[in-house]
């Protein structure tokens, strides 16, 4: 069993600043990878960044710049650093892990959901 623990979102105003974090449990043996996905009302999940273990992390091109991603690896953590926040921004943020546990093998598995609201 893995849990995917979530916390940070919230509302701020454009230009404004958000940390998110997502710490994972379980029965994990190896995680591949983690990241942060997002999706708005009415529009579809999208990839925000991802950070593999040991590796280069990617960004949407709509964040770059502005998000920062990172891992804390022992503590089986990742965080989005949201600097310059638009309105755009504004969605429900999910965190995923790419991961093998002790029981089953490789698959995704995801967060609840925190949200992120960007307005004035």
């Amino acid at each position: 069993q893995v849990q995917l623990v979530e916390s940070g979102g919230g509302l701020v105003q454009p230009g404004g600043s958000l940390r998110l974090s997502c710490a994972a449990s379980g029965s994990i043996s190896t995680i591949y990878a983690m990241g942060w996905y997002r999706q708005a009302p009415g529009k579809q999940r999208e990839l925000v960044a991802d950070i593999p273990t040991g590796g280069t992390p990617m960004y949407a091109d709509s964040v770059k710049g502005r998000f920062t991603i990172s891992r804390d690896i022992a503590k089986n953590t990742v965080y989005l650093q949201m600097n310059s926040l638009k309105p755009g921004d504004t969605a429900a943020y999910y965190c995923n892990a790419d991961l093998v546990t002790y029981y089953d093998s490789r698959r995704d598995y995801w967060g609840q959901g925190t949200q992120v609201t960007v307005s004035s």
